[in-house]
């Protein structure tokens, strides 16, 4: 699990700063790397590069790439790394500790709405919370992101910034998922019903609970909230065959999860679960628990997991049917999960060599793995069978 952040020394600052920028200058744009892994030899292409904390990517149907930077601006990418000034009329974020502009996802309509939601930390006094907001996106010389509403904001104590959660997931009837942290202090509210913290909610694209959510007319509980019992889900997505919802989770110092999120049930967090505090000590009372799920999956030590992908594409035939999520910390890796239906029956951890924090993985329209790295100059990179 990735620790949650502290204030640096402007020493320490600098040379991190320093790091990055020999980093963008020895892997410029299209020098390729290959790296070996059960499919044959990868190659990895850095397509764009000097992004600030990128954190999210959703294709455009052009092909072109929308890029949350964690300090606050969207960008537009083309493919040939291009990337354009800051799309204007994105909601002001909280850039601090982890939190910022996160997660971007295009409406199942986008061809015809040019609909897209973005989620991120909002200061409030106190603190933060999470928010989604929807709006327009107008594509030109200046891209523009107009109707800006937002739909929804987290109730419950606030965060000092940390544990957003702050992934999206639409179903196929529409309706939204979005993971929601338990703001790392305040993690026993993630047990509390009346508020959002450390939950998956399900709402319309307006932001409104659906009427078949399983806490809609309960006293005393959110009718928003999918599931709860969560940490910090920082990866979310719908399996491509069955329709469910999947998501994997950080665990303190081991214990990252994945699960795949049920209506109404109860994932644990902190009552049960596989690791320790970060000090070492006892936080759970058991790894099982009547009335609570297990996971399909956990880590022990933790991974930090970040970004999911269920892959369908034709360029890795070998690996059609598996679940790619990134690591944000010991890794630092792109990890496959190897799946039978609903059970993970392998794993294999690719670009361990790369030396570079992976935040996010798609599929993207060409078949290949595209990621982002998350660091001062982050890059974008696309992973292809080498030689292809």
């Amino acid at each position: 699990m990735k620790a949650p952040l502290v204030i640096v020394t402007a020493t320490l600052a600098a040379a991190i700063t320093l790091t990055a920028s020999l980093l963008v200058i020895t892997t410029t744009r299209g020098a390729n790397t290959s790296f070996d892994s059960s499919a044959g030899p990868l190659e990895v292409e850095t397509v764009a590069s000097g992004l600030s904390n990128p954190w999210s990517l959703a294709f455009l149907p052009d092909g072109r790439m929308l890029v949350t930077e964690r300090p606050g601006r969207l960008r537009v990418v083309t493919r040939n790394g291009q990337v354009s000034s800051p799309v204007s009329g994105v909601p002001e974020v909280w850039a601090s500790g982890q939190g910022g502009l996160l997660d971007v996802a295009l409406d199942k309509d986008y061809a015809n709405n040019a609909t897209l939601y973005l989620c991120y930390a909002e200061r409030v006094s106190g603190g933060g919370r999470t928010a989604a907001a929807r709006g327009k996106l107008s594509d030109g010389a200046q891209p523009l992101l107009g109707e800006v509403k937002v739909i929804f904001r987290q109730e419950g104590p606030l965060s000092s910034g940390n544990h957003y959660g702050c992934r999206f997931a639409q179903a196929s009837d529409g309706n939204l998922f979005v993971s929601l942290g338990d703001h790392f202090g305040p993690r026993d509210e993630a047990q509390n019903l009346a508020n959002h913290l450390g939950k998956i909610i399900r709402i319309t694209p307006d932001g409104a609970a659906p009427r078949d959510n399983p806490f809609v007319g309960r006293a005393g509980a959110k009718a928003e909230t999918w599931s709860y019992g969560h940490r910090n889900v920082q990866s979310l997505a719908i399996h491509p065959t069955t329709g469910r919802l999947w998501e994997i989770e950080h665990g303190p110092r081991g214990g990252d999860e994945v699960n795949i999120a049920e209506k109404g049930k109860n994932y644990g967090w902190p009552v049960i679960g596989y690791g320790v505090d970060y000090s070492g000590a006892k936080i759970h009372e058991g790894t099982h628990k009547a009335g609570m799920e297990q996971p399909i999956k956990y880590w022990v030590p933790s991974i930090a997991p970040s970004g999911m992908a269920f892959y369908t594409g034709n360029l890795f035939p070998a690996w059609r049917g598996s679940l790619f999520t990134g690591s944000i910390n010991r890794i630092k890796g792109l990890i496959r999960l190897s799946l039978d239906g609903e059970k993970v029956t392998g794993e294999e951890r690719l670009l361990q060599n790369l030396n570079e924090e992976i935040r996010d993985v798609r599929q993207g329209p060409d078949g290949a793995l595209w990621l982002l790295t998350d660091n001062v100059a982050g890059r974008i990179l696309r992973i292809t069978p080498a030689g292809r």
